[in-house]
């Protein structure tokens, strides 16, 4: 992201999400982080606790979206799913 965006991950679960033009999209469930790089790269809309491998593919895949398209974090997460690589179900 171009912006610099600094907030405690611990207080992102479970808050909502919803598009830059108000439609809910749900719940803040898993956050998936690249390690090496040190960043989120991804948001799940379901928790991925006792899923098997191809079960939380599936999720990732039908119920997350790419982190990059977050514009803003606060009581809510702010996203633009009009640049999306993203899926919602």
């Amino acid at each position: 992201m171009g912006d610099t965006m600094t907030t405690k991950l611990s207080s992102m679960y479970g808050t909502d999400i919803y598009t830059d033009r108000g439609k809910y999209i749900g719940e803040a469930k898993e956050f998936i982080i690249d390690l090496e790089k040190g960043e989120v790269i991804r948001i799940s809309l379901e928790s991925l606790a006792g899923l098997s491998g191809e079960e939380i593919k599936k999720v990732l895949r039908e119920k997350s979206l790419l982190y990059s398209t977050v514009k803003s974090v606060g009581d809510v997460i702010i996203v633009d799913l009009e640049n999306k690589t993203t899926v919602e179900s």
